[in-house]
């Protein structure tokens, strides 16, 4: 029976790349999990799966995350003895030497078609699909490395364990130290390589094959690298088998991969083609490097772009007498490993430089027409042109990328990135805006809005009125929406009859509200065509928010797009917030819970604070922490949906202290940092209440974080029934007596609300925002919040009103006493290093007025 293989990754195309990997060599058994509790299901759930032969893992954080993931792993079913690769996504911050212990290899994300399953059998002799495994003999060592040595690409070098010099070195080690085999035989391995922060002789004692950064000895110095160590047998005797990766781009396939991901991982512009020219000139130990530019007039003479040389500059020959640039520039390729020297005589660039190395490639824009040229050099020769040839290319690729959107902009961006009729950005210019201003708004922890603007039946006004007063309402709108909106903001024409508007520098949900509002009645006002024909050009809107719906620009559009088409679908001519809704959540409950339970583990939960205020003096008093989950396909799920659905799983017990941890460590952070003794809030749920270890949770969370316990407040919410909780009334008291306070949250919704005040230890209640929010509109409503906070009072209760979100709320709960304000009219709940800067600013201020002179 054919063995299995564990896939474990995070990312679905992760997922995807291993398991098509693995696929089309022809191994059949394939699980694929996204965490380890994923695959500890799948093991546990079908015991009659054949067993483990294999896993492949993806690490995606730092060295302890991956240390547990791996004991995690070896208490799977099969776990302990199956081999493992490990494989380093991008944004891993560990390197391959801070791997944990027992890992048979490692390679980086980009390799997983090309190396995966040749590291697999390669590093353990691991058998085909449906063969048989080959055994080991005794003490690991394996008698078949011959082959690797002799045909692989890897440079292996056998020592001595004894005397510690080597025997023999592989073909590939001689060719890219370019030293010959003789010359390494004997000579001792401090000579040869050179650990980093650990010694040579604990690598070669414990011979684990983990890896290690160094330097190889090289004809030209040192290369660095890492290398692994392993015990072999070699003509009949015991040996060590050293395999060194080189991070050179020009030996070293996955260097080069690495290299060309950060090259067309960089921004355009002349700051990145200049920064892009510097990694390949120093990744592949150039010594010339320039891109030139053809004249777009049709001039003979080039421009150059970029020029990097290793040494003194020379007197640089114009482009017309460069004949390897004119041929290149001509559209023929230029490609010469060691021999460049030749052709000295015929242009005077490689005359004077001396290379001996050299390639000149063209830059092709899309329509295939020459437009550039690359050229690049090396005194010493190229590497594997197996490897720099297609780096080349792809460089040239990329700085033909780059210089062509630089000329789109060069000869006007009306030709390439704003709308020839309406003069807005166009969809290219707006998703290169709005992806700066994703940027800038994570470095200030700042929020903003994006509005989808589809025109209602515009359709109808081309079939009826012709394209001309098509193109005449689409110049209208776009003056309308110009005047709504600030000189900070941004619109722009997407598609057709879609508009997208983005929305900066966000305090209050209701600033973006207003805009909305006032887009949706300037667009009812009637405009008038050419002809005297009055026409009534309705919209309809979508918004979605940074970060709270999404933190990308993808998702935050496709967003606010689905709110857009709730608005047609609600009427058209009015505006929706994106939301997932309850109808969704019930349709798709189970998908949603399965996912809820990795939500935690999967760093998908976010915590956010809002302020309390003083309502006399409006200065920050308090924060109520509020939990977040960020769906990697959905966005931002509101807590009126998830919450529910974590009640009912039990899940709210573990997200519960989760968040009461987070926001106990980040409120003693800001304690230290500020010393205001500003009040934290923290919901409890019926759940959680009902837990008999609650105190216990609450008193460990306090020791670990070193918050005060009454700067701790617990809010509870009016809805649960003394009745139905059992210990409701004995774990409030005893969080009391531990010195947390306890607040009544959306008070006046419930029906138990005087017993509420006798019966529980509250020190303050939260007048319910629905009511306030009637202040102003509904008499009765007003009745209920002034005679609400009397009685408080009268029991010597203090009153936080929630959802103040206008002047006139402010106004009317100070004239009747409330104690503490939150709300939008104020603040929304802000990320952290938001309201860290709110705490800030505050500082500063306080700072200034103290300095100022009485």
């Amino acid at each position: 029976m054919n063995s299995g293989i564990l896939v474990i990754a995070a990312q679905r195309e992760l997922r995807r790349n291993l398991f098509d990997a693995l696929d089309q060599a022809g191994y059949s058994h394939i699980h694929s999990a996204r965490d380890v509790p994923h695959a500890a299901i799948l093991l546990e759930g079908r015991p009659m799966l054949p067993p483990l032969q294999l896993i492949v893992v993806v690490f995606a954080g730092d060295e302890q995350q991956a240390q547990k993931c791996c004991e995690q792993l070896r208490r799977l079913p099969g776990g302990a003895e199956t081999p493992l690769i490990a494989v380093l996504a991008e944004e891993a911050s560990l390197n391959p030497a801070e791997l944990p212990a027992g890992i048979v290899d490692w390679l980086n994300a980009a390799q997983i078609s090309t190396e995966l399953v040749a590291r697999w059998r390669r590093s353990s002799s691991a058998p085909g699909p449906g063969s048989a495994t080959v055994e080991p003999v005794p003490g690991g060592a394996h008698e078949d490395y011959r082959y690797v040595f002799e045909e692989g690409d890897g440079e292996w070098l056998i020592a001595d364990p004894q005397t510690g010099r080597l025997l023999e070195v592989s073909p590939t080690v001689a060719r890219h130290s370019r030293m010959h085999a003789s010359q390494w035989q004997g000579l001792p391995l401090s000579q040869v390589l050179r650990f980093e922060g650990v010694s040579i002789q604990q690598v070669l004692a414990e011979a684990d094959r983990r890896w290690y950064p160094c330097q190889r000895k090289s004809s030209q110095g040192v290369d660095t690298g890492q290398a692994s160590v392993r015990r072999i047998r070699h003509a009949g005797q015991d040996a060590l088998a050293l395999m060194f990766r080189s991070d050179r781009a020009d030996l070293r396939a996955e260097a080069a991969l690495s290299l060309l991901s950060r090259m067309f991982t960089s921004t355009s512009g002349v700051d990145a083609q200049i920064a892009a020219g510097r990694l390949l000139f120093d990744e592949l130990g150039l010594d010339y490097l320039a891109v030139w530019s053809a004249r777009q007039d049709g001039a003979d003479t080039a421009t150059q772009i970029l020029q990097l040389w290793n040494g003194e500059d020379p007197a640089w020959p114009p482009a017309s007498l460069q004949s390897s640039l004119q041929l290149v520039l001509g559209g023929k390729p230029v490609l010469i490993r060691a021999d460049a020297r030749q052709l000295a005589s015929m242009d005077p660039l490689l005359q004077q430089l001396g290379l001996a190395g050299f390639a000149g490639l063209p830059l092709y824009d899309e329509r295939h027409t020459v437009f550039g040229a690359m050229l690049a050099g090396s005194r010493k020769g190229f590497g594997e042109m197996g490897i720099i040839e297609p780096v080349l290319r792809c460089a040239a690729a990329r700085f033909s990328h780059v210089l062509e959107l630089s000329r789109t902009r060069e000869q006007g961006r009306a030709e390439g990135l704003v709308d020839a009729l309406t003069g807005l950005p166009n969809r290219l210019l707006f998703n290169d805006r709005l992806d700066t201003i994703i940027r800038e708004a994570t470095r200030h922890g700042e929020c903003f809005a994006v509005l989808f603007v589809d025109l209602d039946r515009f359709k109808t006004v081309n079939d009826t009125h012709g394209h001309a007063a098509g193109d005449q309402v689409l110049r209208v709108v776009t003056q309308r929406l110009c005047s709504s909106i600030r000189a900070s903001d941004t619109v722009a024409r997407y598609a057709g009859d879609e508009f997208t508007v983005v929305l900066r520098h966000i305090v209050k949900n209701d600033d973006v509200l207003r805009v909305a509002e006032k887009i949706v009645q300037v667009m009812e006002a009637p405009l008038y065509l050419d002809d005297g024909t009055e026409l009534r050009v309705t919209a309809s809107m979508g918004l979605s928010f940074f970060p709270d719906d999404a933190s990308d620009a993808e998702t935050l559009l496709k967003h606010a797009d689905e709110a857009m088409y709730a608005a047609k679908h609600d009427g058209r001519n009015n505006f929706k917030i994106y939301e997932v809704s309850p109808e969704y959540a019930q349709q798709h409950g189970t998908a949603l819970r399965s996912r809820l339970r990795h939500a935690e583990g999967n760093g998908e939960l976010r915590v956010v604070y809002q302020p309390q205020v003083n309502t006399t003096t409006e200065d920050i008093v308090g924060m109520e922490a509020l939990v977040r989950w960020e769906h990697p396909e959905l966005g931002m799920i509101s807590p009126a949906v998830f919450i529910p659905l974590a009640e009912e799983t039990g899940l709210i017990v573990s997200i519960g202290e989760w968040v009461m941890r987070t926001a106990c460590r980040q409120a003693q952070e800001w304690e230290e940092r500020y010393g205001l003794r500003l009040r934290l809030g923290v919901n409890l749920s019926a759940v959680q209440l009902m837990e008999p270890q609650l105190l216990e949770t609450v008193g460990r969370v306090l020791h670990e974080t070193g918050l005060d316990p009454t700067l701790l407040e617990m809010e509870i919410t009016e809805s649960i029934s003394i009745k139905e909780a059992p210990n409701l009334v004995e774990n409030l008291h005893a969080l009391h007596r531990l010195g947390c306070h306890i607040a009544i949250d959306d008070f006046g919704t419930g029906a138990a609300s005087l017993d509420y005040l006798r019966r529980l230890p509250a020190d303050r209640i939260k007048i319910d925002q629905s009511f306030v929010r009637n202040i102003g509109v509904d008499p009765d409503d007003e009745a209920i919040v002034r005679a609400t906070i009397e009685m408080a009072h009268r029991l010597k209760r203090a009153v936080v009103a929630e959802g103040v979100e206008i002047e006139q709320h402010l106004q009317f709960l100070r004239a009747h006493g409330c104690d503490e304000l939150q709300g939008y009219l104020f603040c929304r709940p802000l990320q952290p290093i938001s309201f860290d800067n709110l705490l800030a600013e505050r500082q500063r201020l306080l700072d200034v007025r103290t300095a100022e002179p009485a």
